[in-house]
């Protein structure tokens, strides 16, 4: 009993102490991610809109479905998905003035256009490529990811390309099975391919994934029902395809029965550490405006697929998909809400905040718009947020 009230009389300090060796001693036996990431709070902090046919450089801005941001130059690099019809394939150099904490229309401004160059030096045929995705790295290079064209039978692709000269450096090899087919049997389907780009802090892996199901595996996304999209990891030490991943997306009800006009998918992925944690963008035009998503993604328990060629023919029960949980539903924002296809992280807010951007992918057409929104992120370890919750809110040291 003596032992218990001197136990009780001990300082905070060393109560603390013995708090942090317990909680860590149970995350390492139990082999939990003791340092993975979790964002704990998002707060909306404002948006800026494009004006429809900006011309810069004697090209259009539009189709911008992909982002990427330099933290040494302070600049956002973002992909345009036109297949060369407006222009030839390209990605724009962009600013983003977050310097007092929020985004207002004018705080975007367009600063340069790269033009992208195969492998011999020229730029891509119209209609060779469907550029979607863009990852950067600290080799002052970007990866850029393409859907191909399934109907002329246009391969995919993931390649690496000059930031500076737009030139092609290296292609990553993407296994048959995505691969469109003639027969229609098997392989992305038109448009719903690699719309996803990321590279994880390291640079050691980088991911994508299919917007929706490969023929093979099962359904396109369809009103109230889900579509089993597979994620890549690539090794870009070997320059090879390691694993696979499945994740499901949402089933979304529409808010009008107008089917036909239905399109829903999973539109990017953006590496939060080196463990497998990711923030997930879902995107759906139900008919009658855009329901967009941000989940938080985990791989830690999910299951390799990349053995398997159709998910049609494997015992799906058995296979463990990515852990999700969601975010943030942007319909809860007071903002109208446009086509979203892309997000990264963006400068450090003057709170020193992380900031994340979502762009959106206006078709080039007139009735829609290029939009930015802009979010202040709070970002915890896990063990952090655990002791947070075991400790008393007056505690002090």
């Amino acid at each position: 009993m003596q032992l218990i009230k001197k136990a009780l009389t001990l300082p905070k300090f060393i109560w603390f102490c013995i708090a942090v060796v317990v909680i860590s001693i149970l995350f390492l036996f139990h082999n939990l991610p003791i340092n993975a990431v979790e964002i704990t709070e998002i707060n909306f902090i404002g948006q800026a809109t494009l004006p429809n046919n900006l011309t810069f450089q004697k090209t259009t801005i539009g189709g911008l479905s992909g982002i990427t941001y330099d933290p040494k130059k302070n600049l956002y690099y973002a992909i345009s998905d036109d297949r060369g019809q407006k222009a030839p394939a390209r990605f724009y150099t962009l600013k983003i003035d977050l310097s007092k904490g929020k985004l207002t229309n004018g705080g975007v401004v367009p600063v340069g256009v790269t033009t992208l160059l195969n492998e011999n030096g020229q730029k891509f045929p119209t209609g060779e490529t469907d550029t979607e995705g863009i990852a950067l790295t600290s080799k002052d290079t970007v990866f850029i990811s393409s859907e191909g064209d399934v109907s002329q039978l246009i391969n995919p692709f993931i390649k690496e390309f000059s930031l500076s000269s737009g030139k092609e450096i290296t292609t990553l090899a993407i296994p048959q099975k995505f691969l469109p087919d003639k027969n229609g049997k098997q392989g992305i389907r038109n448009n719903l391919a690699f719309e996803s780009l990321t590279i994880t802090p390291n640079e050691k892996k980088l991911f994508t994934a299919t917007e929706n199901a490969l023929i093979q595996d099962g359904s396109e996304a369809k009103p109230n029902t889900s579509s089993p999209c597979r994620i890549l990891q690539y090794n870009l030490l070997t320059k090879q395809l390691e694993k696979e991943f499945l994740y499901q997306t949402e089933p979304v009800a529409p808010l009008l029965d107008i089917s036909k006009h239905f399109a829903s998918g999973l539109s990017d992925l953006l590496a939060v550490n080196n463990r497998g944690d990711f923030l997930s963008l879902e995107r759906t035009f139900t008919g009658l405006g855009f329901y967009i998503a941000l989940f938080q993604v985990s791989l830690e328990e999910a299951d390799d697929i990349h053995n398997i060629e159709s998910m049609k023919q494997a015992d799906t029960k058995s296979i463990k998909p990515v852990q999700k949980k969601l975010l943030l539903d942007l319909r809860k924002l007071d903002v109208l809400l446009d086509n979203i296809e892309g997000l990264t992280f963006g400068s450090k807010l003057p709170d020193g905040q992380p900031s994340l951007i979502l762009i959106s992918d206006n078709n080039f057409n007139s009735l829609q718009r290029t939009q930015i929104l802009a979010f202040k992120l709070r970002m915890e370890p896990r063990l952090i947020r655990l002791l947070r919750r075991l400790v008393p809110p007056n505690f002090k040291l």
